[in-house]
């Protein structure tokens, strides 16, 4: 698989007013099932987000669905096991990283589980601090 797509990117996408906006959509709008991917996971946080932006009008759910069909459309989704969970909630303890972070670390570990060969964020450094083994895979759009 080439591009894994990070929840931010996502958000990027279809969210026209985000200052990524543009590079995220030519990134997304240039994949497709076959060369790109996402974490089941971005799917909800996706959702969470756009129907939560502090902008007018709001992102109704009913939007915000049809952009989740469009991801799962374009992007092969990758799910995780019970056991990927669990490791993954070890080695952040491990990390001593907190709240948040482990959805990141779950989201690296289904593009690492995939063997992405370029992981797209806009949280380089956190990523980046998150899982060094996959640093030089780890870039923005």
């Amino acid at each position: 698989m080439n591009r894994f797509f990070d929840t931010s990117v996502l958000v990027a996408t279809f969210w026209g007013d985000h200052p990524h906006h543009e590079a995220s959509l030519h990134a997304f709008a240039s994949t497709t099932k076959s060369t790109g991917a996402c974490a089941a996971h971005s799917l909800a946080e996706v959702y969470a987000v756009l129907t939560r932006l502090p902008v007018r009008p709001v992102v109704a759910p009913a939007d915000a669905l049809l952009f989740i069909e469009e991801i799962q459309k374009r992007l092969t989704v990758v799910l995780l096991n019970e056991r990927d969970y669990a490791e993954t909630i070890k080695q952040t303890v491990d990390l001593s990283l907190a709240g948040g972070q482990i959805y990141d670390a779950l989201i690296l570990l289904a593009a690492e589980k995939i063997k992405a060969k370029t992981i797209l964020t806009w949280n380089i450094s956190q990523f980046r601090r998150i899982a060094p083994r996959l640093a030089n895979r780890i870039r923005t759009p």
